[in-house]
């Protein structure tokens, strides 16, 4: 199993939305990923509480594979979501690590 681990600092406003609104909406369409996907055990987006000095987005999936990683970070519904992350971010930071 991987872990996949993800944090993002938003941009004060992209996409003619504010920092929070941003927020909602990568949560959004990073969760309707779940059962999309196959090799995706589990997705959870949380969003850091208002005004803090955190990142503002943090995603949290569990993978089966390295395979499956690999097929989910290329699979077309995620490459999808990316443009508008991109847009809306200035930091991202990652970690993937296996568990037995």
């Amino acid at each position: 199993m991987i872990k996949h681990i993800v944090m993002w600092k938003l941009k004060d406003e992209a996409h003619g939305n504010d920092k929070a609104a941003n927020a909602r909406l990568i949560k959004e369409k990073l969760e309707a990923l779940d059962g999309q996907i196959e090799g995706l055990h589990k997705i959870e987006v949380g969003i850091d509480f208002p005004g803090g000095t955190n990142f503002d987005v943090a995603l949290y999936s569990e993978i089966s594979s390295e395979e499956a990683l690999d097929f989910y970070q290329n699979h077309p519904l995620h490459q999808a979501l990316l443009p508008f992350i991109r847009e809306a971010v200035t930091d991202r930071k990652a970690v993937d690590y296996k568990i037995e």
